[in-house]
């Protein structure tokens, strides 16, 4: 199968995951369950499938957020919350805010059913090894609802690239905040100010991290990719899509199509619908 196509996939159905990050509906849920409003919600919503874990293994499982604003939220989220409690209520946000950012028409269609179960099929071919944040998610029990299906299963696929994602910077020699900013200066979905505060580091950490990339010449000096910094890029892609290719050859280049086609309309649909901000996020149509 293709690397283009392989890409192509993960950028049809990310943004039908990462809406999660962005709906009113998650902080309402995960509050409801005991959570504090705000960056809290994030890191135990989407850490909850691996467990009561430390902040260090957050961190390094996902990898690009300062550990000191991973601290503020995790472990103490597990004193307020239980695992299983913060899994029930991101299931019911991700419910609500797909049947208000897509339509109850939509959730029920013939399409949905379609793509819940070609994506749940692709899911059925990844594997755990090396592949901790996929694996917590993979072993929490599948929901009913079609489109409920379709979120979980388009969460693994995410998840599973993201941690052979992590593996790739790892072998770059990228540090977190170091794979950030190299990630933002190519503009895509990201703009600097907002990744960087998003992330928690602070000005001083950033502006660091620029001249170091910039003394191995990875940047330029007017902060946009070297030559040698687009090739390291573009080889932490091509070995991202590698590890990520195992679902989507299984599914086969015109299922994967499929789920391409229907990826797409539907994300075209949840951003009509305002599903990510106006500002700082550049989500793949």
């Amino acid at each position: 199968m293709a690397s283009s196509l392989v890409r192509s996939a993960h950028y049809a159905t990310n943004s039908l995951h990462s809406l999660i990050y962005f709906a009113p509906e998650a902080e309402e849920k995960l509050t409801g369950v005991g959570l504090r409003a705000g960056r809290m919600c994030y890191f135990a919503g989407r850490a909850a499938p691996m467990g009561a874990v430390t902040g260090g293994v957050v961190t390094a499982t996902f990898y690009n957020f300062s550990p000191g604003l991973v601290a503020r939220s995790i472990p103490a989220a597990w004193a307020l919350a239980s695992p299983d409690a913060v899994i029930g209520a991101r299931f019911a946000a991700a419910d609500a805010a797909l049947t208000r950012l897509l339509g109850r028409d939509a959730i029920a269609s013939a399409d949905m059913i379609t793509m819940a179960a070609l994506v749940r099929d692709a899911a059925s071919a990844c594997t755990p090894e090396g592949r901790p944040l996929y694996a917590g998610h993979a072993d929490l029990d599948w929901p009913q609802a079609p489109h409920l299906v379709m979120w979980h299963a388009i969460s693994l696929l995410r998840e599973y690239r993201g941690d052979g994602h992590t593996c790739a910077l790892v072998a770059a020699g990228l540090t977190g905040i170091e794979a950030l900013v190299t990630h933002t200066v190519t503009g895509r979905e990201f703009i600097p100010d907002f990744a960087r505060a998003s992330r928690g580091w602070s000005q001083d950490e950033w502006d660091s991290a620029v001249s170091g990339l910039t003394a191995r010449g990875l940047l330029d000096r007017h902060g946009a990719l070297a030559p040698a910094g687009l090739q390291l890029r573009a080889e932490v892609e091509d070995a991202t899509d590698r590890m990520a290719a195992a679902p989507w050859r299984y599914l086969g280049d015109r299922r994967t199509e499929d789920v391409v086609r229907l990826g797409k309309a539907m994300t075209r649909t949840a951003l009509a619908a305002g599903a990510f901000p106006a500002e700082g996020v550049f989500p793949a149509r």
